[in-house]
């Protein structure tokens, strides 16, 4: 989705998303992230200059036509990449995980269509793939019978808050027919995520389309063998997913 929105030809997506995840992931050493962010920097240059010399159909190719530099271009480009791809392609692989561990949630979802908005917002606050974020306070600020000075760093962690028994009844269950709605997955305020209604649609699309063509879709290995991100990455999310189907 995010190749079409800035329009990477498609026979150039299979190198370019090995070179996002691995700078993306966390997974690889230092050197190999540096030189995998270093290929996409100058690859997202060349697909500037291709756009303002041939535009097509697609968001960066619109841009070209405004006041933005090619260095701002290729920054939005690499945005789009870190807050578009990573995050939503770990939400429908860590959600699959989640829906084949809890098989009666599963098959709530392939028996019902119309489940699919609440479950997406479920999943959202149940995964949390974004764990936390970082704000500076501008001024004094008394928050929780605790002040926070001015200048001072305060991290979010939005999993926690996600799970607060205070705000959800049993936080720690996957219920897809949830009625407490308000979770922090895109953030809040000022700051909430600009794409989440992209991401939202993404995902009431591929779920149901995927418990569907594969009903019978399960984990190929047990749940405790799968592979999962380290906690020091960025986003939270499956390494792999070993899943098999009756044919």
């Amino acid at each position: 989705m995010i190749c079409e929105l800035l329009g990477v030809p498609y026979q150039d997506r299979g190198s370019f998303q090995e070179q996002v995840d691995s700078f993306l992931s966390g997974e690889t050493s230092d050197e190999d992230q540096i030189a995998a962010y270093t290929a996409t920097q100058h690859y997202l240059g060349e697909l500037v200059a291709a756009k303002r010399a041939n535009p097509t159909d697609d968001v960066l190719s619109d841009l070209t036509d405004s006041d933005l530099t090619d260095e701002e271009l290729r920054g939005v480009a690499l945005i789009l990449l870190a807050a578009g791809l990573d995050t939503t392609a770990n939400m429908l692989a860590l959600g699959t995980f989640a829906l084949l561990r809890n098989p009666a949630q599963l098959a709530a979802l392939r028996a019902d269509p119309a489940l699919a908005d609440r479950a997406v917002e479920e999943l959202l606050r149940y995964l949390s793939v974004a764990k936390t974020f970082m704000r500076t306070a501008l001024e004094d600020v008394e928050l929780g019978g605790q002040t926070i000075e001015a200048d001072t760093t305060v991290i979010l962690s939005y999993n926690t808050a996600n799970r607060d028994p205070e705000r959800f009844a049993d936080p720690h269950v996957l219920d897809l027919r949830r009625q407490d709605g308000g979770h922090l997955a895109f953030g809040h305020g000022i700051h909430q995520c600009l794409g989440q209604q992209l991401a939202r649609v993404e995902m009431r699309v591929a779920f149901p389309a995927l418990v569907n063509r594969f009903p019978t879709l399960r984990l190929a290995v047990s749940a405790e063998e799968v592979g999962l991100r380290p906690e020091t990455a960025d986003i939270y999310g499956v390494k792999s997913l070993p899943v098999t189907w009756d044919v």
